[in-house]
């Protein structure tokens, strides 16, 4: 099943059939059993058809979170670690990310609150203080208020890897600031969890043209999603639950960076496609 939140209400998607649920986003989702709970709506009064699905989810769709903050891992694949390693080389903290990703703890850390989250078809900026900008393709988690993952999404972690090449200690300013998340264009909520040859794909295209494309599996993490977030619910109370972001898969090279007007398309297998335009905040005038 798919779920898609609007300004209004919510679409849940279920093979071909749409229906229209008019009910509080978070009392929708955070639940346990989820998948057999969204179960109950599908019924021939909350049918939609497929053009009024289709035109509600084109005008009014918003990113799939309510009140929950956003959380990622890092370093859970190989390919991150060499990233991070080779970013960090001139500033003596290569061997810190070759510590995390083999040691037992992972590496977790906030990334936005709901407001600064970016949805579907909507713009997610690079730091004009930043010379090396990349997006980050995350199979994302959502996790329920008593630690269950729920359901999946597809995420946008943007990165400013100048910055936090610099100095580690640079993390959050390299990772959070006003629409460095982008989450969409729904939840994905399957009766089983997602298999590991499940596909992530990401393409970036300037002036018309694909400067990168790449996709790997889910498969090659290193680490569990209930692992992952087992760690984050240790020491923490999500009162509506939390989307966990779960380690960058896909890197373009060295030589790239985003400039405005980039468009990325991530897609991961049975979600769909995450679609962000790159663009600067806009600078206030006080």
């Amino acid at each position: 099943m798919k779920l898609f939140k609007l300004r209004t209400g919510a679409i849940l998607q279920d093979g071909s059939a749409f229906y229209k649920l008019d009910i509080e986003w978070d009392e929708l989702i955070d639940r346990s059993a989820l998948y057999h709970h969204l179960g109950k709506f599908i019924d021939v009064k909350n049918l939609l058809s497929g053009d009024e699905a289709a035109i509600a989810i084109a005008t009014q769709l918003l990113p799939p979170i309510g009140q929950q903050e956003v959380w990622a891992a890092g370093v859970t694949y190989l390919r991150s670690r060499e990233a991070r390693m080779e970013e960090s080389a001139e500033s003596g903290a290569a061997d810190l990310y070759d510590k995390v990703y083999a040691a037992e703890r992972p590496e977790l850390f906030f990334k936005s609150l709901p407001h600064r989250v970016a949805g579907h078809n909507q713009q997610v900026y690079i730091r004009r203080d930043s010379s090396w900008s990349v997006p980050e393709p995350e199979m994302t988690l959502f996790i329920n208020s008593i630690g269950e993952i729920q359901a999946y999404t597809v995420g946008n972690d943007m990165s400013s890897r100048s910055i936090e090449g610099e100095n580690a200690l640079y993390l959050p300013q390299a990772k959070i600031y006003e629409r460095s998340a982008a989450l969409g264009p729904c939840l994905f909520i399957p009766e089983v969890p997602p298999d590991p040859q499940t596909a992530i794909k990401m393409k970036i295209e300037r002036d018309g043209k694909v400067v990168y494309a790449d996709e790997t599996t889910i498969g090659r993490m290193k680490r569990s999603f209930t692992e992952l977030a087992h760690y984050l619910f240790r020491e923490c109370d999500f009162q509506h639950g939390c989307f966990l972001m779960t380690g960058t898969c896909l890197v373009p090279p060295n030589d790239f960076t985003l400039e405005a007007g980039d468009i990325v398309s991530i897609t991961i297998d049975h979600i769909g496609t995450l679609v962000n335009t790159i663009a600067y905040k806009p600078i206030t005038i006080k």
